[in-house]
């Protein structure tokens, strides 16, 4: 991943630095590295998500191993150059800027760092549709609910994940959060 991260400009990096330290503090749910990356690749850098993702991963570890181990900016700057680090110079700089910034903000307590790693839901779109016909059936009339759930995974990526549902399934699906719904109101 190092060796992609001279790639990508020094604002687009200042960018996801900062985006993952708001994920380590809670601010947001993850970071949206595929709409970083379209946004990198408009601007004429040549980058897939793939590795995008890759240096968000050791953006992440970086940064949240100097939280736990309550580094300062010099600690962590001396620790990726004696890392024998291929960072450029450009890619230290920001690391150093951004957690001198808003570093000593990030605490990772005990609890946090005992909680199973599970997925944060970010948000949800579902649209009816109807399947008119197929090379098989020539009228079929079918509705059917498409949802799409936008889920930050434990390291914070913000990936979609899209399924189909009858209309039977779908009123089962809504029974079940109608049931969540008054559970949590007697909590």
């Amino acid at each position: 991943a190092a060796g992609k991260i001279h790639l990508i400009p020094q604002d687009f990096f200042a960018e996801l630095c900062e985006q993952i330290i708001q994920h380590l503090n809670h601010k947001i749910p993850g970071v949206n590295t595929a709409e970083l990356c379209q946004r990198i690749q408009m601007s004429g850098v040549e980058i897939n998500i793939r590795d995008l993702a890759k240096i968000a991963n050791v953006l992440s570890f970086l940064f949240s191993t100097a939280a736990r181990n309550n580094l300062s900016t010099e600690e962590v700057v001396t620790a990726l150059g004696s890392a024998g680090s291929t960072l450029p110079k450009h890619a230290v700089q920001v690391i150093r800027h951004v957690w001198n910034e808003q570093g000593k903000a990030t605490a990772v307590s005990e609890d946090a760092r005992n909680v199973a790693t599970v997925g944060q839901f970010v948000d949800m779109k579902w649209k009816l549709g109807v399947a008119m016909s197929s090379d098989t059936c020539r009228s079929l009339k079918y509705p059917y609910v498409t949802v799409t759930l936008t889920v930050a995974d434990p390291s914070g990526q913000v990936t979609d994940k899209s399924f189909e549902m009858t209309v039977p399934q779908f009123k089962n699906f809504f029974r079940q959060f109608k049931e969540m719904a008054s559970v949590l109101e007697t909590v």
